[in-house]
C-alpha cells in the first residue's frame, strides 16, 4: 500500500458527539437569543424600590409577566443616572427585543396594579403598563423529549456494547452469533512454531508435512491425476502433541491457517452451529488455499443417536450434518483440508471418518525412548542446567511419559533447583520432579505412628523382594516410606517397553503387586487396608487377561471388549450368567495364585526381607544398589551391555 493511499485512510473520521453538541448548542442559542434568558440577567429589586424609581419618572415601562412577576424597562435619560449604572443591558444582535434592567416578583396582582396605577396618576407619569405570558416552548419541548432520548440512548449503547462482544458469554454479538470463531492465521502472523520444535513423531510429521506441500505445489500432485486429500484427523493420547502439530503446520504452511475448537460451534441459540460451520467453510475457501484445524472435534463429531429423541443433542447433530454436508460438499479443487484432533476417535460418527471427508488417521503416540530424548532437548534449550547432565538416563527414567508430561518435568526441575537455591538444574532435581509428578508431594510432617510406619517399611520391602525374584517384573529404581500424596509409601520401578505381552509378564506383575500384602501377612500374620491400590491394579489386570486378551484357558479365546465404542449390547451384558459367574471364578483363582506364589517367595526370603525393611526403616530411601547388597545380583536382570543394545535396536 502507499502513502498516498495511507493519509487517505487516516483522514479523522466524523463523531458523533460533535453532531449532539451542535444540536445542543443550537438549543441554547435559541434560549438565550428569544429572551429566555433576559429576565435571569436583569438586575433584581424590590417592589418598594421600584416605587420609588417610578415616582422619580426613570420607568418607561413596566411589564407584569405570568401575574407574578415585573420587568422594569427605564427611560434613555434614568440609565444615564449614576444610581441605574449597574442596570445597563445591551442587545448582542441588533434588531432583537430590548432587555428589561430590573425584575422583580410582587405578592397580590389587584394590590401592585392599583399601587402602580394611582402612583402614575398621581405624578402624571407616562410610565406603560403591559401584561405578557411567557412560555419556554422549546424548554418544554426538551423536558417532553427528555425521556424518550434517554430510552433511545440507552438502547443504542446496549446494541453497540452487544454488537462488539463487550456484552461477553451467550449475548456477546448477538448480531454475529452465526458467524465463525475461527481464528485466523496467515503469512502477515508471527508464529513462531515451526516442525523444528516439534520433537519425535517422525511418522505424524511426516504426513502433516506433505499436506503442507499439497497446498504449497497442488499441480505436482494433481498432475498424474491424484486428488487432494480432504482432511486428516490426528488421534492420540493426551499431552502426545496432536495440537503442537498443527501450530507447527500453521507455521510452516505460509497459507490461511483457521483455528478453531470444537465447542465454539456449540451455542445456547438453535441452528448457531450449523451456521457457523457455513461460515468457517465460506471464509475459508475465499481464502484458498487454505487450512481449517479443528481440536476436539469429538465435541461436535460424536456418533448420532439411533433413536431420534427430541433434546439437547439435536443441535449438536445438526451441526455434525452440516459438517458432514461441507466437508463432502466443496470440490477438490478448492484446495481448502480439513485437519483435526481427538484423543476420543472411538466415539466418533463414522460417516465423519470415512473416505473422502477425513481421508487420513495419523496415529500420534506415546514417545519411545529415543524420541523421549529428542523431546528433552526441546524442553531443556531454555533449562540452566549442568553440562554433565545425561539425557539419556532421563529419557529412560521416564516410560510412559508424554511429551506434555516431559515438558512437565523440566519446568517441575527448575522449580525445585530454584527452591534449593542452586544455580543449575541438576541430575537429582530431575529424578525429584518425576518423583513429584508420579507420586506426590512429599509430607514429611504426616503424624503415623511407629507400628504403622513399620507395616509400611515390610509392605514397601515385600514389592520390591518378590520383584527382585520374579523375571518378568519391572526392575527396581527406588523404595520409599515417606508419604507422598495419598501413600504412605512408595516403590518405583522402570518397566521395560513391550509392544505385546505375554501371560507370564503379566501373571509376574500381579505377583509383584501382591508381594505388600503378601509380605503382612508373613511378618505380622494379620493385613491392613494399606493394599488398596494393589489390589485395584490386580484385580483390573486380570479381569482384562480373562475378558479383553482371551488369556484364560477356561474361558477360552473370546473378548468382549468393544475397541469401536458403539456395543450395540448397551444394557445387557454380551454373555450369559454362567459364562459371567466362570470369569468371576477365573479372575479370583488368577489373583488367589499369585498371592499364594508371593508367600511363598517371601517365606523363602524371610530373613532378608526382615533386613531389607530394618534397613528401609532407618534410610527411609533405599535404591536398587542396597538389594544387590542384599540379595546379591538379580537373577534375570539384563546387564547394562544388553540394555544399551536393545536401546539402539
Amino acid at each position: 500500500m502507499s502513502k498516498e493511499n495511507k493519509n487517505i485512510n487516516k483522514k479523522p473520521k466524523l463523531n458523533p458527539y460533535w453532531i449532539y453538541g451542535g444540536i445542543i448548542a443550537i438549543f441554547l442559542a435559541v434560549q438565550l437569543f428569544s429572551g429566555g434568558f433576559g429576565a435571569e440577567n436583569a438586575k433584581s429589586t424590590t417592589p418598594a424600590q421600584f416605587i420609588e424609581y417610578l415616582k422619580a419618572g426613570d420607568v418607561d415601562k413596566v411589564e407584569i409577566v405570568n401575574k407574578r412577576e415585573a420587568k422594569v424597562y427605564l427611560t434613555s435619560e434614568a440609565l444615564e443616572k449614576e444610581v441605574h449604572k449597574n442596570s445597563r443591558t445591551s442587545t448582542l444582535i441588533p434588531g432583537v427585543t430590548a432587555l428589561p434592567n430590573y425584575r422583580f416578583e410582587f405578592g397580590d396582582l389587584q394590590n401592585f396594579e392599583n399601587q402602580v396605577n394611582t402612583t402614575i396618576h398621581e405624578n402624571n407619569l407616562p410610565t406603560v403598563l403591559e401584561y405578557g405570558t411567557e412560555e419556554n416552548v422549546w424548554g418544554n419541548f426538551l423536558i417532553s423529549l427528555l425521556p424518550f432520548v434517554l430510552i433511545i440512548g440507552i438502547w443504542i449503547f446496549i446494541m453497540r456494547r452487544m454488537s462488539s462482544g463487550a456484552g461477553g458469554g451467550a449475548g456477546g454479538q448477538i448480531f454475529n452469533i452465526g458467524k465463525s470463531k475461527a481464528k485466523l492465521f496467515d503469512e502477515n502472523t508471527d508464529i513462531k512454531t515451526s516442525f523444528k520444535d516439534v520433537a519425535g513423531l517422525e511418522g505424524a510429521k511426516e504426513e502433516v508435512q506433505e499436506i503442507v506441500d499439497f497446498l504449497k505445489h497442488p499441480e505436482k500432485y494433481t498432475s498424474l491425476g491424484g486428488k487432494i486429500p480432504k482432511g486428516a484427523l490426528l488421534v492420540g493420547p493426551p499431552g502426545t502433541g496432536k495440537t503442537l502439530l498443527a501450530k507447527a503446520v500453521a507455521g510452516e504452511a505460509q497459507v490461511p491457517f483457521f483455528s478453531l475448537s470444537g465447542s465454539d460451534f456449540v451455542e445456547m441459540f438453535v441452528g448457531v452451529g450449523a451456521s457457523r460451520v457455513r461460515d468457517l467453510f465460506k471464509q475459508a475457501k475465499e481464502k484458498s488455499p487454505s487450512i481449517i484445524f479443528i481440536d476436539e472435534i469429538d465435541a461436535i463429531g460424536r456418533a448420532r443417536g439411533k433413536s431420534n429423541f427430541s433434546g439437547s443433542n439435536d443441535e449438536r447433530e445438526n451441526t455434525l450434518n452440516q459438517l458432514l454436508t461441507e466437508m463432502d460438499g466443496f470440490g477438490t479443487n478448492t484446495n481448502v483440508i480439513v485437519l483435526a484432533a481427538t484423543n476420543r476417535a472411538d466415539v466418533l460418527d463414522k460417516a465423519l471418518m470415512r473416505a473422502g471427508r477425513f481421508d487420513r488417521q495419523i496415529f500420534v503416540d506415546l514417545p519411545d525412548v529415543r524420541e523421549r530424548k529428542e523431546i528433552f532437548e526441546v524442553h531443556l534449550r531454555p533449562i540452566k542446567k549442568e553440562e554433565a547432565l545425561d539425557v539419556d538416563f532421563l529419557s529412560k527414567q521416564t516410560p510412559g511419559f508424554s511429551g506434555a508430561d516431559i515438558a512437565n518435568v523440566c519446568n517441575e526441575a527448575a522449580l525445585i533447583a530454584a527452591r534449593k537455591g542452586k544455580k543449575a538444574v541438576n541430575k537429582q532435581d530431575f529424578l525429584d520432579a518425576v518423583d513429584r509428578i508420579v507420586g506426590g508431594l512429599e509430607k514429611k510432617n504426616k503424624i503415623i505412628t511407629p507400628e504403622e510406619k513399620r507395616a509400611v517399611a515390610f509392605h514397601e520391602a515385600g514389592h520390591a523382594t518378590v520383584s527382585w525374584m520374579l523375571e518378568h517384573a519391572a526392575p527396581l529404581v527406588k523404595v520409599t516410606i515417606v508419604p507422598r500424596g495419598q501413600s504412605l509409601g512408595a516403590a518405583w520401578y522402570l518397566p521395560e517397553e513391550r509392544l505385546i505381552v505375554r501371560p507370564e509378564q503379566m501373571l509376574d506383575e500381579m505377583c509383584a503387586a501382591l508381594g505388600g500384602r503378601a509380605a503382612e501377612k508373613v511378618i505380622f500374620d494379620k493385613i491392613s487396608t494399606g493394599a488398596l491400590s494393589d489390589l485395584e491394579k490386580v484385580t483390573k489386570q486380570a479381569r482384562a487377561m480373562v475378558t479383553v486378551y482371551g488369556l484364560s484357558d477356561k474361558v477360552g479365546n473370546l473378548t468382549y471388549y468393544d475397541s469401536s465404542g458403539q456395543n450395540e449390547h448397551g444394557f445387557t451384558k454380551p454373555y450369559s450368567e454362567q459364562t459371567a459367574e466362570l470369569i468371576d471364578k477365573e479372575i479370583s483363582n488368577i489373583i488367589e495364585e499369585q498371592y499364594q506364589r508371593a508367600l511363598v517367595l517371601l517365606e523363602a526370603n524371610k530373613d532378608k526381607l526382615t533386613e531389607l525393611a530394618e534397613v528401609l526403616l532407618d534410610k527411609e530411601v533405599i535404591f536398587k544398589d542396597n538389594l544387590e547388597k542384599i540379595f546379591g545380583e538379580r537373577p534375570f536382570g539384563k546387564t547394562t551391555e544388553e540394555t544399551e543394545d536393545a536401546t539402539k535396536a
